[in-house]
């Protein structure tokens, strides 16, 4: 049986982990830190699902975390590998419980970082690094974009006091989103040019995420280069924190057609919601594709496809088919990994979509379904 029959023999909705392509991107991250040294970590805000954890502790060095409960769920499903984080702001009682987890902790700015200092331990192993804003992003949404007008992260360079270094050990930064190592070269020249004399007493550089490097096309070798260039120059460890590289074509979102109705063009609802299941359609906007389908009016049989909440704007999308389809009819949304389980609600009494795994093997495992009471408890 071939994939895609696996998959629509699974009832829906479903999230369905790809154990192989998981294994493809985590080679060619691993293949990076061969070349370079550089310590590769999952952003797990964007790939939470740490039944994978095992897997993806075999290939890199650890992970990233956005909070306190990142944090602890690395702690407890990653083994022995590192543990980072970063947040615009750390709660006090947070804090102290980071400590005695993270290996290293990312502070937004200066205040934070007078804040927190005092309440460090002697002996403390954790290290600490700042998060600089060189004021140069080439993302054009900005609410991705972490280097827009009056943003909240990280300190540019009109506010970075040199004179407050000391006890930190590394800078980070973070402005790509899905983007090349073209957009890195150039990302770095400006980083350098602002804050390389720092760097210099530092001991390590974290370039953050938004890297593409599992993309087919992706430039590894020249990511190499710059790796290894900025290793040798300031003699830095390199991090690189990735979630959709590693983590990119590695899900599907199997869907069931529950109505077919008519309003000026044929519409199809299904049993899983964008705004619930895939909130990354509405907010990025994201258009998934669908295994079999092609863009509207390519093919003889075009559907506009909404999901089963309230909300009016609750649409996939416009695709067309081959054939018909039937109330019944089974669909398989691709690249449904990242920013999906991790970004899923229960708006309007949503059931949350199970979590399948499907082995190298072709067998398929449930990791995990919700009901009523997962509803409910959120309340």
């Amino acid at each position: 049986m071939d994939k895609k029959e696996i998959l629509k023999e699974l009832p829906t909705p479903c999230y369905v982990i790809d154990e192989q392509a998981l294994i493809r991107n985590l080679e060619i991250l691993k293949s990076v830190e061969e070349r370079t040294g550089c310590h590769i970590l999952l952003a797990q805000k964007a790939f939470s699902s740490y039944c994978t954890y095992p897997l993806i502790s075999r290939y890199l060095s650890g992970t990233t975390s956005s909070g306190l409960f990142e944090a602890r769920l690395a702690h407890e499903e990653m083994g022995d590998k590192e543990i980072h984080v970063f947040s615009p702001a750390y709660k006090d009682e947070d804090f102290d419980e980071l400590l005695k987890i993270c290996d290293h902790i990312v502070f937004n700015s200066f205040s934070q970082w007078k804040h927190f200092r005092s309440r460090i331990p002697d002996g403390c192993k954790t290290e600490f690094g700042l998060r600089i804003n060189p004021e140069y992003s080439e993302i054009e949404t900005d609410i991705y974009n972490p280097c827009f007008t009056n943003s909240r992260l990280g300190i540019t360079l009109s506010n970075f006091e040199e004179n407050e270094l000391e006890g930190i050990s590394g800078l980070h930064f973070h402005t790509m989103c899905e983007q090349g190592a073209d957009t890195l070269e150039r990302t770095i020249k400006v980083v350098e040019e602002k804050f390389g004399k720092y760097l210099y007493n530092m001991k390590w550089l974290n370039f953050g995420g938004g890297h593409h490097i599992s993309k087919p096309g992706y430039d590894t070798d020249k990511l190499v280069s710059i790796v290894n260039r900025i290793k040798e120059k300031y003699g830095v460890q390199v991090y690189i924190e990735p979630g959709e590289a590693v983590a990119i074509d590695a899900g599907f979102l199997v869907t069931t057609v529950l109505d077919i109705t008519k309003n000026g063009m044929e519409l199809a609802i299904v049993d899983t919601s964008a705004a619930c299941h895939m909130p990354d359609v509405l907010e990025m906007p994201y258009r998934p594709f669908i295994i079999d389908s092609a863009q509207s009016g390519v093919l003889p049989f075009t559907y506009r496809l909404g999901g089963p909440t309230c909300l009016a704007g609750d649409i996939i999308g416009d695709y067309s088919f081959e054939d018909q389809l039937k109330i019944g009819d089974k669909l398989i949304f691709t690249d449904m990994a990242m920013y999906s389980i991790v970004k899923n609600n229960t708006f309007n009494g949503m059931p949350l979509p199970s979590i399948y795994l499907l082995h190298t093997d072709g067998s398929t495992e449930l990791i995990k379904e919700f009901g009523y009471n997962d509803f409910k408890r959120r309340l």
